[in-house]
C-alpha cells in the first residue's frame, strides 16, 4: 500500500513538475505577445483578434479533438502537442532573428500553439484519474488550480522585465525549453493505456463524436451541472475583458491599479487552491460548488455598488473572486473525472470546452454592447445578481443533488 502511495504520488509530482515549467513559461510568451502586439499597433481590435484566436480551436474542434484522446495514446497525444507548441514557437524565433514579425505570423503562431493546448487539456485531465487514486481527485485539483494561478502572479512581472531587456524570440526561446520539459517529464512516467478491447472498437468518427455527448447526457447531474456551468461562464468571463476598464475608468486608477487587481484575484486563486489541495476530501461537493458561485457573485454585486473612491475594497472582492475559482473548476473537474469512465474522459472535457469557449464570445459582444451604455460598474453589478440567481438555481436542480 505504501508503495502504491508514492507510486501514483512520484507519477504525478513528475508530470506536475514539467506542466508548471510549461505553464509559466507559455504564460510569460503570452503576455511577452501581448506586449510586443500593443507596441506595434496600439490597436484594441489587434488584441481582441489575437485573444479570439486563442480560444478559437478549442470552441470549433473541441468534439473531433476528444475522439482523437479517447482513441490514441494519451500519452503521445500530449507530448505531440507540447513538440507542437515548441515547433511553432521555435520557428517563430528564428523568423525573428532576419525580419521583424509581422502581424498575421504572430497570429497564425497562437492559432497552432493554441490548437496544441487544445489537445493537450483534455489529454491531461483525461489521464489524471489513471494516475490518481478517486479519492485524491479533488485535491490533485486543488494544486493544478495553485500552479495556474502562479502563473498568473508571475508572468505579467516577468514577462514586462524579460521584454524590456530582451527581444521576442529569447523569450520564446525559453518556452520552446518549458514545452520540452513538459514531454521529457510526460514521458518519463509510465500511464496506463485504455484497455486493448476498447482501443480497437474505432467506429465511425461521427458515431465517436455522438457518443460522446451521449455518455455526457446519461449522466444528468453531470450534463445539468454542465449547462449551469456554461450560463455561469457565460455571464462571468466577459467581466475579465472589464477589470481594466473599471479600474482606470470607473475608480480613476492606472496600469498599477489594474495590475493590483490581477495579483489580488491569483493570490486569491492560489489561497483557494492550496486549501483545496490540502483539505480536498470534500463530502458535499455540490455546496461548495454553490457556495463558490454565490461567493463570485456576491463579490461582483459590491463592486457594482462601490463609488468611485472604493477601490481598495473593489480588490479585496478581487481577491474573493479569485479565491472561490478553485471551489468551482477544481471540484467540478474532480467530479467528471470519478463520474466518466477513462474511455470517454478526453470527449467529455472536450466537450465541456467547447460549451464554455462558445459561451464566451457571445457573453463578450452583449457585456461590451451594454457596459458601454450603462456603465462598466452597473455592469458589474447587473452579472453580480445573475450569477447570484445561478447559485441560488444549482442546488435546486435534482439531477445535480444527485451527484451526492
Amino acid at each position: 500500500m505504501i508503495n502504491e502511495t508514492l507510486k501514483w504520488k512520484r507519477s504525478f509530482l513528475t508530470i506536475w513538475i514539467g506542466q508548471a515549467i510549461s505553464l509559466i513559461t507559455s504564460a510569460i510568451l503570452q503576455m511577452a505577445i501581448i506586449f510586443y502586439l500593443t507596441e506595434k499597433t496600439g490597436s484594441a481590435m489587434v488584441l481582441s483578434i489575437a485573444s479570439f484566436v486563442g480560444f478559437l480551436p478549442y470552441a470549433v474542434f473541441g468534439p473531433v479533438i476528444g475522439v482523437f484522446v479517447d482513441r490514441y495514446d494519451r500519452k503521445k497525444i500530449m507530448i505531440g502537442a507540447d513538440l507542437m507548441i515548441a515547433a511553432a514557437g521555435g520557428a517563430l524565433a528564428v523568423i525573428a532573428l532576419y525580419m521583424e514579425l509581422p502581424i498575421w505570423m504572430v497570429m497564425a503562431v497562437l492559432f497552432i500553439r493554441s490548437i496544441g493546448t487544445a489537445f493537450h487539456s483534455p489529454a491531461l485531465s483525461a489521464v489524471t484519474p489513471l494516475l490518481v487514486p478517486e479519492e485524491q481527485l479533488t485535491k490533485c485539483a486543488g494544486y493544478s488550480q495553485s500552479l495556474q494561478s502562479v502563473s498568473y502572479i508571475l508572468s505579467p512581472a516577468a514577462a514586462a522585465f524579460l521584454y524590456s531587456v530582451w527581444e521576442l524570440n529569447s523569450i520564446i526561446a525559453i518556452d520552446v525549453v518549458g514545452a520540452v520539459i513538459a514531454c521529457v517529464t510526460v514521458a518519463l512516467v509510465p500511464i496506463p493505456k485504455i484497455s486493448a478491447a476498447r482501443q480497437s472498437m474505432k467506429q465511425n468518427f461521427m458515431e465517436e463524436m455522438k457518443e460522446g455527448f451521449v455518455v455526457l447526457k446519461e449522466n444528468k447531474g453531470l450534463f445539468a451541472l454542465l449547462l449551469i456551468g456554461t450560463l455561469y461562464m457565460f455571464v462571468y468571463m466577459p467581466i475579465n475583458a472589464l477589470y481594466p476598464l473599471i479600474s482606470m475608468g470607473y475608480f480613476k486608477g492606472t496600469p498599477v491599479h489594474v495590475s493590483i487587481t490581477e495579483i489580488a484575484y491569483a493570490s486569491g486563486m492560489l489561497a483557494g487552491g492550496l486549501i483545496l489541495g490540502l483539505f480536498g476530501n470534500l463530502k458535499k461537493r455540490i455546496l461548495f460548488i454553490t457556495g463558490s458561485i454565490f461567493t463570485m457573485g456576491a463579490s461582483l454585486t459590491i463592486s457594482g455598488l462601490l463609488p468611485p473612491s472604493g477601490f481598495a475594497i473593489f480588490a479585496v472582492c478581487c481577491a474573493m473572486m479569485g479565491f472561490s475559482v478553485p471551489f468551482y473548476s477544481g471540484v467540478q473537474t474532480a467530479l467528471f473525472q470519478e463520474k466518466i469512465k477513462p474511455e470517454y474522459l478526453g470527449r467529455a472535457f472536450s466537450l465541456t470546452g467547447s460549451f464554455m469557449s462558445l459561451a464566451m464570445p457571445i457573453g463578450l459582444i452583449l457585456s461590451g454592447f451594454f457596459a458601454d451604455r450603462i456603465g462598466v460598474n452597473h455592469w458589474f453589478l447587473i452579472s453580480g445578481i445573475l450569477i447570484i440567481a445561478i447559485a441560488i438555481i444549482c442546488p435546486m436542480v435534482k439531477d445535480v443533488r444527485s451527484l451526492e
